[in-house]
């Protein structure tokens, strides 16, 4: 049916959006409400959003996010569902090793007791810190990710958290909120009176429920990260090339687009957060008109096998190491058939929140400086045989000091504006299993009839 035939029809729900959020949105519709009358609105001429896989004269990579961890409930509910579980690729984080840059050199993150003991990453004395948070008490006001980890842990874990900062949101841990990056880790502190002591208490509980010990699995597809996306999109009514101007609501909510009025009981506003305050705004007016966002490049590099590639993950680099590069990943070591026979494939990123000037550059300056970096730190007899850099058009919301007050902003929306929900990119997080686990909860509130419940806030391991 195309928008215009539908015009004067009513639907039972409008998704906003036909990226990751508004795809599972739809899925998990068709699931739980499988009688609801549902169209996708889409502003480009391609649904997936952010997630865009890459592939050329052998090599594949991603324009967006290169996988997502199996440690999600929803998530994993969705590959089952789609039939995707089993053709998913994994890599166990358990058997891949992940680096960080450390003077100058790069050096293995510890997986076990025995290596974060023997870790040359943290002398002595700033071991033994950590403990101290069995002393600390809370604070209640929010903090930055850097005075929280200071406070409770000691100045000199701030590199490791800088990477991982990097790592995930291309951010700044010295902006970002850490009530709004890791709010299940805020409130595991604050019932417990110490981080340490919360985590005691919650493996002590879990240890009848779960196997212990286990590291989860990055996941992604022999056809890349798109091949999920194709999936959710087949058999979805989705409407293409239609920007969104203006929501309303009148006996029914009132959707107006370029190409005309549509109208639903229901409306999932399912956008990076920047998009939905600027339609939701009329609404209620939001404490911040926009969030900072973060662009990143990824400069793709093809080696002959050469290069001696560690084996792993890749390896990240704190600021204060002044890397041109945020980090790597060494793709073809993380999933088979990423380049072609006798070949490594190894992304690197670029820019993120400190240097947008980096952004700038020529592709020609990108990659002559991305190969002077990691050539420093990586044996590479051989120049390149294969380069692309790639400019995706998002960004990276990030979720610093405003983001709480925005959260609450968004619960106050949708309770006094009954029949309207806001998920999308950046809301409960930036990964893509923040953004499955946000869409079905949305959904559950459509099926409730309400605005979303509040359940536990989840303490999510950081994993480099």
């Amino acid at each position: 049916m195309k928008l215009r035939e539908a015009m004067e029809g009513l639907y039972d729900v409008l998704i906003i959006g036909g990226g990751l959020s508004g795809l599972s949105a739809a899925h998990f519709m068709h699931k739980h409400i499988p009688e609801a009358n549902l169209c996708i609105l889409e502003k480009s001429t391609r649904s997936g959003g952010a997630v865009k896989s890459f592939k050329m004269e052998g090599f594949q990579g991603e324009w967006g996010p290169h996988g997502f961890l199996d440690n999600t409930r929803e998530s994993q509910e969705l590959l089952h569902d789609t039939g995707l579980y089993e053709e998913a690729q994994r890599a166990p984080l358990g058997d891949f090793y992940r680096y960080v840059c450390h003077h100058g050199k790069i050096t293995r993150l510890p997986q076990s007791l025995k290596t974060v003991l023997q870790t040359p990453l943290v002398s002595m004395s700033g071991k033994l810190r950590v403990f101290a948070d069995l002393w600390k008490k809370p604070k209640s006001e929010d903090q930055t990710i850097g005075e929280w980890v200071a406070y409770r842990f000691g100045k000199e874990l701030l590199p490791l958290v800088d990477a991982a900062v990097s790592g995930s949101f291309a951010g700044d841990y010295t902006r970002l909120s850490i009530d709004a990056v890791m709010p299940g880790v805020r409130q595991l502190e604050k019932d417990s009176g110490s981080l340490l002591r919360g985590l005691i208490r919650k493996k002590k509980a879990s240890r009848t429920k779960e196997k212990l010990g286990r590291l989860p699995s990055m996941l992604n597809f022999p056809e890349g990260m798109e091949k999920l996306i194709a999936v959710l999109t087949e058999g979805e009514r989705i409407e293409y090339d239609t920007l969104v101007q203006s929501i309303n609501k009148n006996e029914h909510w009132e959707v107006q687009t370029d190409k005309g009025r549509l109208s639903a009981k229901d409306i999932i506003v399912a956008v990076p957060v920047n998009q939905a305050l600027q339609l939701l705004s009329p609404i209620k007016i939001p404490p911040v008109s926009c969030i900072p966002v973060a662009k990143i490049i990824n400069v793709v590099l093809g080696f002959t096998n050469s290069a001696k590639v560690p084996y792993g993950f890749g390896y990240l680099a704190p600021e204060r190491e002044h890397r041109f590069t945020l980090g790597t990943m060494f793709t073809s070591h993380m999933f088979p058939d990423r380049a072609p026979d006798g070949h490594v494939l190894i992304e690197a990123l670029v820019g993120g929140r400190r240097h947008p000037e980096r952004l700038e550059l020529s592709d020609k300056e990108l990659i002559e400086q991305v190969y002077a970096d990691i050539s420093q730190l990586i044996e590479m007899p051989e120049p390149p045989v294969f380069t692309h850099v790639l400019r995706p058009d998002h960004a990276i919301p990030q979720l610093e000091m405003d983001h709480p007050k925005l959260l609450k902003w968004r619960r106050r929306v949708e309770d006094e504006n009954p029949g309207l929900h806001i998920c999308g990119f950046g809301w409960d997080g930036i990964g893509m299993n923040d953004m499955i686990r946000s869409a079905s909860k949305t959904v559950l509130a459509v099926k409730a009839g309400g605005a979303r419940g509040v359940d536990e806030a989840k303490v999510k391991p950081v994993y480099f």
